[in-house]
């Protein structure tokens, strides 16, 4: 499989046979920092419908989402510039803050 960079996505050839097949690898914007990465490369933030905030390393659970990479640095610029409130389109207590950040932690530490 060989890797090929357009302006917006990443597509990887596949050589089956004859025939060519890219297929598109999703990328997200980091809230922090503003990279685009491979989604699978990043954690999600979600926004439940009860209100909730969580962390969602399988980018499978239900809610708005946002998404970080799996760096410190990019939580606490997300803090500081406020783009987690961006996304969210709301206000967020520091609570959540806190309580996101000892989420983080737990999950580097597996």
């Amino acid at each position: 499989m060989r890797m090929t960079h357009t302006k917006t996505t990443l597509m990887k050839k596949k050589v089956t046979g004859m025939k060519v097949m890219n297929k598109k690898i999703p990328m997200r914007k980091c809230v922090g920092c503003g990279e685009m990465k491979n989604k699978k490369e990043m954690l999600r933030v979600i926004h439940t419908k009860e209100g909730e905030f969580l962390l969602d390393a399988t980018g499978r659970k239900n809610g708005r989402g946002a998404y970080l990479c799996f760096s410190r640095d990019c939580f606490l610029k997300a803090v500081k510039n406020k783009g987690l409130e961006r996304s969210f389109k709301q206000a967020i207590p520091n609570e959540v803050y806190e309580q996101l950040e000892k989420e983080m932690e737990q999950i580097e530490t597996e």
